[in-house]
């Protein structure tokens, strides 16, 4: 069959492909920015790119006629005031392009809305659905709760907090019942329910065998774990304080902070089964689905992390867009650091910087700056890196984001994701010159207005020390170190 996929870069999108190349099915994928999909992923060759910036109808490539099924997993992260019409708009965009074709069915993974009184993020998931009705295949609607696997928010949540508080003073929303539900589970269902007619025009919910309430799950983890927690509970702790909290101890942006604490005074437990009536499967439990996890981690197999999604929501990215440094109008301070040692050496620093790894000097440093950053509503730098391993454009380094890794050129270019009055670029190239081998480390600031100027000129002193220790670590380091 010819299925095509909306939201193919995102943490579902990027599993559901090979699934769906293993089922023999042809795969379109609908993307906003072909760039990031050619240098991420290894299915570039084996599928149909098709581009589309979803909230602008004129920008939609002209969808294959012959298209079977389509899935619609486009999400915004964003906590914008109207992140909801954006949502929304974004729907009926795809469902006026997909009304063009013969496509029999249109598949939604959304969220659990049982609970009478549902949170803003909730309700627009409840909206999209609402949407999507109006195309002319027939609708089918999976909701789920929380999602556990390797790179998902609330995995990656449920790990910052149980790592690194040994005691925990939590808010009454710890004590919210859910229902959760393997990544590996997620995907079945999206399979199996594709063209299958007992799930046309139909909603199911789904989830695993379990019911925890989010104490159990941090709990549960610690004892997957082998550590020792303990929870109080405060029950006057306000939304805002609670949203603080999870925004300064884990790697959570204050809007995704904002609407997980909203979206926890719901219950999201399945009210009903039928879903086992169209699809025979039996999903494994929470403490399964982290052991799970815990293995991909531990074999640098993480294929997809919530932590790549754009600050802003898949909606409105366009981050690509930058990958060209500017050349005028900027500030540069540059390094060109010459070295003997191989230079696939070299590389491999280069392209594991970051993350576990750190900076390679003075790591302080960077760890205030990404806490002054948390101060002012940044990212910070909890976010790490997805693999210690691997890096594609569209990753996530602490507060950068890869715009560029060329092993075959030997370029690594990031883009700054911090607070700054104006805009960053970090790049590290390896350039041969006289028969001599160099690190080409260029700091590349645009300024924005006078405050930009100040703020940079305040730290040159830094990077006069950081940037040329870290040039000289870079060539120098050995992972024995």
């Amino acid at each position: 069959m010819k299925v095509l996929l909306a939201g193919a870069n995102g943490y579902i999108g990027t599993r559901l492909i090979p699934v769906l190349l293993e089922e023999g099915h042809t795969v379109v994928c609908l993307v906003r920015d072909k760039r990031r999909f050619h240098e991420q992923s290894d299915y570039s060759d084996r599928v149909t790119l098709l581009t589309a910036d979803l909230l602008k109808e004129s920008s939609i490539e002209q969808l294959p006629a012959d298209i079977d099924a389509a899935y619609y997993l486009v999400h915004s992260m964003a906590q914008a005031e109207d992140f909801a019409a954006l949502e929304a708009l974004s729907a009926h965009n795809f469902t006026l392009a997909i009304n063009k074709t013969n496509c029999r069915q249109l598949i939604y993974l959304s969220g659990i809305t049982n609970a009478p009184k549902l949170s803003n993020h909730l309700l627009s998931r409840r909206h999209v659905e609402d949407v999507l009705k109006e195309a002319k295949a027939a609708l089918t609607v999976l909701r789920a709760a929380i999602i556990i696997g390797s790179g998902s928010s609330s995995f990656e949540i449920i790990r910052d907090l149980t790592e690194k508080l040994p005691v925990m003073t939590v808010p009454r929303w710890v004590n919210t019942k859910c229902q959760p539900i393997a990544i590996r589970d997620v995907l079945g269902y999206l399979k199996d329910t594709l063209l299958n007619q007992g799930s046309f025009n139909k909603t199911f919910d789904i989830g695993g065998p379990d019911i925890l309430t989010f104490k159990q799950m941090i709990l549960t983890y610690a004892k997957v774990r082998r550590l020792k927690r303990y929870i109080i509970t405060i029950p006057f702790l306000s939304p805002r304080i609670s949203s603080y909290w999870l925004y300064f101890v884990t790697s959570a942006s204050y809007s995704l902070a904002q609407s997980l604490v909203d979206s926890m005074k719901n219950e999201t437990i399945m009210k009903n089964h039928d879903i086992d009536d169209v699809v025979k499967r039996e999903c494994i439990t929470y403490e399964e689905a982290l052991k799970l996890a815990f293995k991909k981690i531990e074999q640098n197999s993480i294929v997809s992390s919530w932590k790549d999604a754009l600050n802003n929501g898949y909606l409105t990215s366009g981050f690509m867009d930058q990958i060209k440094v500017p050349q005028n109008g900027t500030l540069e301070y540059k390094i060109k650091q010459p070295f003997k040692r191989d230079s696939a050496e070299v590389l491999k620093n280069i392209m594991a910087i970051g993350g576990n790894r750190g900076w390679y000097y003075w790591d302080w440093i960077w760890s205030i700056r990404g806490f002054l950053d948390k101060l002012f509503g940044g990212v910070g730098s909890r976010r790490g890196r997805t693999s210690n391993v691997n890096i594609a454009p569209g990753d996530v380094i602490d507060f950068w984001r890869v715009l560029l890794a060329d092993k075959i050129n030997k370029r690594l270019l990031l883009y700054a994701e911090m607070k700054l009055p104006g805009e960053a670029w970090l790049e590290f190239k390896i350039v041969e010159h006289n028969n001599k081998l160099y690190l080409s480390q260029v700091a590349t600031f645009r300024p924005r207005g006078l405050w930009g100027r100040m703020y940079w000129y305040a730290m040159w002193p830094f990077h006069l020390f950081i940037f040329k220790g870290m040039a000289r670590k870079i060539v120098s380091f050995t992972s024995s170190e």
